[in-house]
């Protein structure tokens, strides 16, 4: 390997490694664990019983998922799902430990319809962001 290629791979390693050092001071310390999930911005929380739905909108596209109240390492049924009007819902189900989801529809300007649940507890938007 000449010198050239090994100078080349030198300043793309660095470049990777400041690149990724620098998303790692510009992301807030205090960022909720959906934020790594769902890009885009948070418009809207869910809350119900026995948990919180966190939806996230970004260029037409919805994306949402469940997250118990109380954290567990035991699994339990859980669910989230994202519907745009006019199209069948996409749907997480099963039984987790830590969240249900990301689920991500693209609803452009249509109105959504999100559901979730943690166990027994459970929540139904109605269509919303319209």
């Amino acid at each position: 390997m000449d010198s050239v290629a090994i100078r080349r791979r030198i300043a793309l390693g660095m470049a990777v490694l400041t690149a990724s050092g620098l998303l790692a001071l510009a992301a807030p310390g205090s960022a909720q664990a959906a934020d790594s999930f769902c890009p885009g911005r948070k418009v809207r929380d869910l809350p119900f019983s026995t948990g919180t739905v966190h939806v996230y909108k970004s260029n037409g596209y919805v994306c949402a998922v469940t997250f118990p109240k109380h954290s567990s390492t035991a699994k339990r049924p859980m669910s989230v799902s994202v519907q745009a009007r006019g199209n069948r819902p996409v749907v997480d189900k099963g039984r987790y430990s830590h969240h249900a989801g990301p689920v991500t529809v693209h609803a452009g300007h249509r109105c959504v319809w999100i559901k979730g649940s943690v166990g027994s507890g459970k929540v139904s938007s109605g269509w919303i962001l319209c």
